[in-house]
């Protein structure tokens, strides 16, 4: 998924994946968007409510046709409602359409200016977007976005962007290798925080005063988390999976989350320095009210007391934070 602004979105929008889904019900939600624009589903359903919703999301996967809402996507991705619940109203579900076809549908190429790019235009706005993103951009960053030709078709204008003197290349980051272009904002950042020592400065302390370390709470998917992309995570088993967390200590990799909880791993030897802030930094999720509850199965022995000492209670499934 990703949110485009409108006069660039030609300019950004991928090519579709592979060819497009053939079939009598997939060409005729195309004729019926082509003809009328942005329709809710009870306006594109056929016969077969199921085999229309089918077909609309084979389009939604192949690009073509998008949603103004994000309620089909959570509901796509949300629990399967437990038998035990009581049923919905069926004279809303007629009238409204199941969840996952809730919002208008629109064709994604009707949205899109009408104005031709050409493959240049192109990759300096994939460029500078990436730019923006990272900071400091490697290969393997780019990799990890997955965009087509990978690093090697936006390259060039880097290339391009430097002998420009609009963005720099060197060895800014340790382990990186030697292909990183950064935006001069992004080094002077770098430089910044090179110059203070860890723990210097905490989220409210100033300069000199020992506040504790920094502690930043990602998810795992954030572009921000170098790690499992232009960074090997310290140990095996984390990914960068949807739902799930990791907590850096002044930049240092400490906890990660696994999706609702599971387990808890350490990414660092424990040694009584950093425990504590990181649980805290974990505990956050659920004191600014990101998670209403955040119930963790399995732990290293170690951090038993800690996670004791921030708030959690034991329960069936482990140990439970509350807000």
């Amino acid at each position: 998924m990703a949110l485009l602004l409108r006069s660039e979105a030609h300019l950004l929008v991928p090519p579709p994946p592979g060819e497009p889904p053939e079939g009598p019900e997939h060409d005729r939600l195309r004729a019926v968007l082509g003809d009328r624009g942005a329709c809710f589903f009870r306006e594109l359903a056929g016969a077969d409510d199921g085999e229309s919703l089918d077909a609309l999301w084979d389009l939604v996967w192949a690009g073509e046709v998008a949603n103004d809402s994000f309620a089909p996507l959570r509901a796509l991705t949300a629990r399967k409602a437990r038998s035990r619940q009581a049923k919905p109203n069926l004279g809303s579900l007629t009238a409204l359409g199941p969840p996952r076809a809730q919002g208008r549908w629109s064709l994604v190429d009707a949205d899109l200016p009408r104005q031709e790019s050409v493959p240049a235009e192109r990759s300096m706005r994939l460029a500078s977007v990436l730019l923006d993103r990272h900071g400091v951009l490697t290969r393997e960053s780019v990799r990890g976005e997955g965009h087509p030709g990978g690093f090697a078709a936006v390259y060039p204008v880097l290339r391009a962007l430097e002998d420009a003197g609009r963005v720099r290349r060197g060895y800014f980051v340790a382990g990186l290798g030697g292909a990183q272009f950064a935006l001069a904002g992004a080094v002077d950042r770098l430089r910044s925080g090179a110059t203070g020592s860890p723990g210097s400065t905490g989220s409210t302390g100033s300069p000199g005063e020992d506040a504790g370390p920094r502690a930043v709470v990602l998810a795992a998917t954030d572009p921000a988390n170098a790690f499992g992309v232009a960074l090997p995570w310290p140990v095996k088993g984390p990914q960068r999976a949807a739902g799930a967390y990791v907590i850096l200590l002044d930049g240092v990799p400490s906890l990660y989350l696994e999706r609702g909880g599971r387990a808890l791993v350490s990414l660092r030897g424990h040694d009584g320095t950093w425990e504590a802030p990181a649980v805290e930094a974990l505990a956050s999720l659920v004191a600014d009210g990101r998670l209403r509850r955040l119930a963790v199965e399995r732990f290293d022995e170690k951090l038993d007391p800690v996670l004791r000492s921030a708030g959690f209670v034991p329960s069936p499934r482990g140990l439970v934070r509350y807000v």
